[in-house]
């Protein structure tokens, strides 16, 4: 058949037709990453460099160009000398200079994508962060251009040699052969668990060792907070040339800050999530804080985890050209926390890395003791055990107050978070939205959590009554019971939704702290004792990290209390479960991953299998198992369901409880190619599980479904999530 010819515009006879360039030796021609969301299109395409940009294009410089019709930003990725095609299309603007997609760095999104069945330019998108011209500029004439700087000089260590001072590695198993690995150049893993108080000095001594092996360093922490205290432990050690980057700093400052990583200025990088793509230079050096908590986990496409990306900056580059596995940096890596997550407690599984920790004798005096009452315990306490806060805990905190301040842990911020109907019990929802019903204060009528219509008029669908009870109680409520019970005594709020927000620091004065989970503040010598409410609601949310989150939330709370020898008690209430309360009891994170992990490797879930979930709309999901299912590759692959997703869980991994992410759940971001519709449009959903047999990654193949699906154009959106946090 013959092709049907097309007149072109000006501006393509032009593009396709410039001087000098069609078949010239003497061009220069780059390869762009185009910043598309076609995930058919997720490859570099080669442009020709026009003479009078010539000195501003270098390899991982913002360039703009001509694509599908449209001008589009990207990166260039390579350069060479010379072409004898001649279509090729000139740039048509070199946006910067600045090389800021360094060639490890593409690496690294390339095999982040892969991992995650995405696309690179959207793992692209993460690491680099946006540009500000001003501050380019400035950094750019104080250096005079943006030649990166040397590393530093190795000290003379020798490899045999143990450091002189372990510092708290010295307390774990093994920890001051790591160092001795990290000082001498090589590339150990560890997985650590750090006792109580020691997480910011592990690192900082971790640092150290590699900055004596003149290598640079980063470090991936869940808050600002986490940052703050590194950055604190850092100073202390006299570390040089440490900078913070974070989302939080705003653009300019973000930029600046990324900009000085880049060329070798600075040499130790702390920061947030997206930090764990920062280009240092000649990184030797990892270290992930706190890994279990869900804030490290991306919530954009192809939402990878923290762990993930530098866990790709640890292992080497496998040698196949298509397949990288890692960026080749081969840094040493420390995952470190208090807690034990199941997916670290996976490495160790593997081999993949050691697991640190302090033996039994030296974990049970430098933590708290813990109780968790049983129910026939307090149920001598007559009708007050069905109390949420019983005698028990009453007594331990007017006992404790007279030797300094309590903290007392809720599982959710507000008021009154949750109501359900007097009669039946039938959880109260919206009916505009399905959106659960909250209580915001004393008298006040319910309002949606979701849409904050008011409910006033609310009537029961199931039974038709209009009263309301609590069924969780938050802690905006908590704060005030516990006010009237210890009149006198002051009283601070601390979370998201208070009045006086997220505290840091208290003194060692008699107080009541009432925190949610990560909002506790740090007590000047610690807390004398602290209430663990509902604990049953922590054990019993729905999703497979249930277990582990409630232990990462209860020992995050517990490590801020004095050690049992110094009369430091924690009381765990609400019921939760046994096989976790005990685990608690005993500070037995390990053990409780461990066995986590064994259930999951029977079950077949993650991380001891390869999984993905597929989520979307009824027909683009099911366009996007054919697709997947048609591949050569996927023999073995193995898919369940799709199965309807109820409205009020609909959304994500990270959404908590009852419907704490809102309608749409965690930002849905794009599916790696899918066109048209989005996620949380209000349609029904519906998701499915992938499961790939042993050694199949199952990254590729999604990716090539979602590439088949961009390339027929077919309508609505899928979001595709590898080993998600939380996948039930």
């Amino acid at each position: 058949m013959t092709p049907r010819a097309e007149q072109p515009s000006l501006g393509d006879l032009v593009d396709l037709a410039p001087p000098g360039a069609a078949g010239d030796p003497d061009a220069d021609v780059v390869s762009v990453l185009v910043e598309t969301p076609l995930a058919h299109l997720d490859r570099p395409f080669d442009y020709v460099v026009p003479p009078a940009m010539a000195e501003r294009v270098a390899i991982g410089s913002r360039v703009r160009v001509r694509f599908a019709g449209r001008e589009l930003g990207g990166y260039v990725t390579a350069r060479t000398r010379g072409t004898d095609r001649s279509d090729l299309a000139p740039l048509r603007r070199a946006v910067s200079a600045a090389p800021v997609l360094a060639p490890e760095i593409a690496r690294l999104c390339r095999a982040v994508a892969r991992a995650h069945g995405g696309t690179t330019a959207d793992v692209v998108r993460l690491a680099v962060p946006p540009r500000h011209a001003g501050t380019e500029d400035s950094v750019a004439q104080a250096r005079g251009g943006w030649a990166v700087d040397p590393p530093a000089a190795r000290s003379d260590a020798s490899e045999e040699e143990a450091p002189s001072d372990p510092g708290p590695w010295g307390e774990l198993a093994a920890g001051p052969a790591f160092l001795s690995h990290v000082a001498a150049g090589h590339s150990p893993a560890a997985v650590v668990t750090a006792l109580p108080g020691t997480t910011a000095a592990l690192v900082a001594r971790a640092v150290r060792a590699g900055h004596d092996s003149g290598r640079g360093a980063l470090v991936v922490a869940p808050t600002a907070r986490h940052v703050e205290e590194v950055l604190a432990a850092l100073e202390d050690a006299g570390i040089p040339a440490v900078v913070r980057l974070s989302a939080e700093d705003g653009t300019a400052r973000r930029y600046r800050t990324f900009l000085r990583a880049l060329t070798g200025e600075a040499r130790v990088v702390v920061g947030t999530r997206a930090a764990a793509f920062a280009p240092v230079t000649n990184l030797g050096l990892v270290v992930l804080v706190e890994d279990g908590d869900d804030r490290l986990e991306e919530p954009r496409a192809p939402y990878p985890h923290a762990r993930d990306v530098l866990l790709a900056r640890h292992l080497p580059d496998d040698g196949t050209a298509d397949r990288p596995r890692a960026s080749g940096e081969r840094a040493a890596l420390a995952i470190i926390a208090v807690g034990r997550s199941v997916a670290a407690q996976h490495l160790v599984a593997t081999g993949t890395a050691a697991s640190l920790a302090a033996d039994r004798a030296l974990v049970r005096a430098r933590t708290p003791r813990v109780i968790a009452p049983s129910d026939l315990a307090l149920a001598a306490e007559g009708p007050a055990a069905h109390a949420r806060i019983p005698h028990e805990a009453w007594r331990l905190v007017r006992d404790s107050l007279a030797d300094g301040p309590v903290l007392v842990q809720v599982a959710r911020a507000g008021y009154v978070p949750a109501l359900a109907c007097a009669r039946c019990r039938e959880p109260a929802r919206c009916r505009h939205c399905s959106g659960p019903l909250q209580a915001t204060a004393t008298g006040a009528p319910p309002s949606c959590r979701w849409c904050a219509r008011s409910a006033a008029d609310f009537r029961c669908p199931t039974c038709g009554s209009t009263a309301l009870r609590a069924i969780r109680v938050g802690a905006g409520r908590t704060s005030h019971e516990l006010g009237r019970a210890f009149p006198g005594v002051p009283v601070l709020a601390s979370g998201g939704g208070q009045e006086t927000g997220v505290a840091r620091t208290v003194d060692d004065q008699p107080r009541l702290v009432v925190a949610t989970p990560g909002a506790e503040p740090t007590a000047d010598g610690g807390y004398v004792a602290a209430v663990l409410l509902d604990g049953g609601v922590a054990t019993a949310r729905p999703g497979l990290a249930a277990a582990e989150e409630a232990m990462r939330r209860w020992v995050s709370a517990a490590a801020l209390v004095r050690a049992a020898p110094e009369g430091g008690r924690v009381l765990l209430l609400g019921g939760p479960a046994p096989q976790v309360a005990q685990a608690f009891v005993r500070w037995d994170p390990v053990g409780l991953a461990e066995r986590e992990l064994a259930e999951r490797a029977e079950l077949g879930l993650p991380p001891a299998a390869d999984v993905a979930v597929v989520t979307g709309e009824s027909g683009p999901v099911r366009a996007f198992l054919d697709h997947l299912m048609a591949d050569d590759r996927a023999t073995g692959i193995d898919v369940l369901g799709p199965v309807p997703v109820e409205p009020f869980t609909r959304g994500s991994a990270g959404a908590r409880d009852d419907g704490g992410a809102g309608p749409g759940g965690r930002s849905a971001g794009r599916s790696g190619g899918s066109t048209g519709g989005s996620l949380g449009s209000g349609a029904p959903e519906v998701r499915a599980v992938v499961r790939a047999p042993a050694g199949t990654e199952p990254g590729p193949l999604l990716a090539a479904a979602a590439a088949a699906r961009s390339a027929r154009k077919e309508p609505g959106a899928v979001r595709v999530q590898v080993a998600p946090t939380d996948m039930l």
